[in-house]
């Protein structure tokens, strides 16, 4: 094996072999939060049991708690127990907990990062990672610039010639333009711009990664993808649940920052850019970018953006809360659980093509897709009683929780008159492969580890997208308030009449 981890053996075109990460370990801060527990701990332990970490991979808890490596090693192994996606395995267990370790301290203690320091170089010694750790600050924003300051004061982040050392960040990446170009030079004075790894769980998801290989692998789309033949575009993020405990974090940001400037803007860009010239991080960011800097908001803010609140209301047959009756939160609230707005690409390929986006909580059911809905045929031989139940041609990509694609087309009704009426055709990932789609963190954190920046927004992104909110978050601070909407609904009426002007309606999944 060579120094950076590469095996000089292996053949780079054979497919056979998976990626396999090379001598590395993972430090988190802020490891005693749900995300670590539920997600990353998880996730760590999934890829040791699928044969993709090395076998001295190395995990370093950092948290405000007085621990011992023991009760660190409990913790994960607790976590893993719960939520791993693959079965529980003793072997693989016992050698993964041998290269645990748990750092206790705040993050403003010099002691407790020259702790880190010595933490580091004995795991080099011991379990050979070769001096190549990443940084996970599964923390709140505000503490990143504190986090990343240390690990420059005590050389934590720069590796030698022979090493790497990465940062992930989990978002909100700022909360306006302003604040995410803060925030963006706090972190690249650190580390090196291509060694900042974005996390949004999202890119993870493997109908995600799918919509390339859906749109630039097969002849019979592309052709399509354009708007000779698209009508509009409908990306949806929906949640069945509430805020939950999560009052602190959630008033005063809002579900437009919290999903449309990052997960429902990535989606976007993925379903409208053009051919990249490789599947590399430079290649496919220029096309994303191309896209968001072609993004044009409606002349009519009011018009063509909705915000609502959700209000009392019955869910799964049980009785909910409205926003403003949820703990912690201030009965004049005007934070936006629900978000919509009209965006229209300035480009050759979609010029005139309307893609609506919208996010909510406390929706009618949890669902994310992407709909790409068609022009309706320019002419029809049949009579207007023999089509009268045929919608438009859409092409659906789900991206949670049934993961897969649907095509929706007319088709005759079997008997003896004409009459057609919409049939769709289904793609489920879990009927069509046998092997199961790996949990989203699994694919990003081993894409980590090994350097690969395919599934991270870099930085221009996230400031091209907090470009395109910005304005819309400025208008809706000067106008009114949300629009209360049932729990358990679709929304407020106020979206329904948003596509209505248009001559459309929303879809229902």
């Amino acid at each position: 094996m060579s120094a950076r981890g590469d095996n000089p053996l292996r053949d780079a075109q054979d497919r056979r072999l998976p990626r396999i990460a090379g001598p590395s370990g993972l430090v988190i801060f802020g490891v005693t939060g749900d995300l670590s527990r539920k997600k990353l701990m998880p996730a760590v332990y999934d890829l040791a049991n699928r044969g993709l970490l090395p076998p001295g991979f190395s995990l370093v808890g950092f948290a405000r708690r007085d621990w011992a490596d023991e009760d660190f090693a409990q913790v994960v192994h607790d976590a893993v127990k719960e939520h791993a996606r693959t079965p529980f395995r003793e072997e693989v267990w016992q050698q993964l907990a041998e290269g645990f370790r748990f750092v206790p301290g705040e993050f403003s203690d010099h002691q407790a990062f020259e702790n880190l320091k010595t933490t580091i170089q004995d795991l080099d010694k011991a379990r050979g990672t070769g001096g190549n750790f990443a940084f996970y600050l599964s923390v709140p924003p505000k503490f990143f610039p504190t986090v990343v300051e240390q690990l420059k004061k005590h050389g934590l982040s720069e590796g030698t010639e022979d090493s790497w050392r990465r940062a992930v960040i989990e978002k909100p990446f700022g909360h306006d333009l302003a604040s995410a170009q803060d925030l963006n030079q706090v972190v690249h004075q650190v580390f090196r711009p291509s060694d900042v790894f974005r996390i949004d769980h999202y890119l993870g998801k493997e109908t995600v990664q799918n919509i390339l290989a859906l749109r630039f692998a097969n002849t019979m789309f592309e052709p399509l993808w354009n708007r000779s033949y698209v009508d509009h575009v409908q990306i949806t993020m929906a949640e069945d649940i509430g805020i939950g405990g999560r009052a602190g974090y959630y008033d005063g940001i809002g579900a437009a920052r919290d999903v449309i400037q990052n997960h429902l803007l990535q989606l976007l860009a993925l379903t409208a850019m053009e051919e990249p010239s490789s599947f590399d991080a430079k290649a496919l960011v220029t096309e994303k970018l191309k896209v968001l800097k072609a993004v044009k908001l409606p002349r009519e803010l009011g018009k063509h953006t909705v915000r609502g609140q959700y209000a009392h209301g019955w869910q799964g047959g049980e009785e909910v809360l409205g926003y403003l009756e949820e703990e912690g939160i201030d009965s004049g609230s005007r934070t936006d659980t629900y978000a919509a707005i009209k965006l229209e690409i300035d480009n050759r390929r979609w010029a005139g093509v309307p893609f609506y986006l919208r996010t909510g909580k406390r929706l009618g059911r949890r669902v994310t897709e992407i709909a790409v809905v068609f022009q309706r045929a320019p002419h029809s031989p049949f009579d207007t009683a023999e089509t009268q139940e045929l919608g438009q041609n859409a092409l659906v990509i789900r991206v949670q929780p049934d993961e897969g694609v649907t095509i929706r087309f007319g088709s005759k009704v079997p008997g003896t008159s004409m009459e057609i009426r919409d049939v769709t055709m289904d793609f489920a990932y879990g009927e069509s492969f046998t092997e199961s789609s790996p949990e989203a963190y699994e694919r990003l954190l081993l894409d980590v580890l090994l350097g690969d920046a395919n599934l991270f927004p870099r930085h221009q992104e996230v400031e091209q997208s907090w470009r395109i909110l910005d304005p819309i978050e400025a208008y809706w601070d000067k106008h009114g308030k949300p629009e209360q909407y049932t729990a358990g609904t679709w929304g407020p009426r106020a979206a329904d009449e948003m596509l209505a002007r248009d001559g459309r309606s929303w879809r229902r999944p």
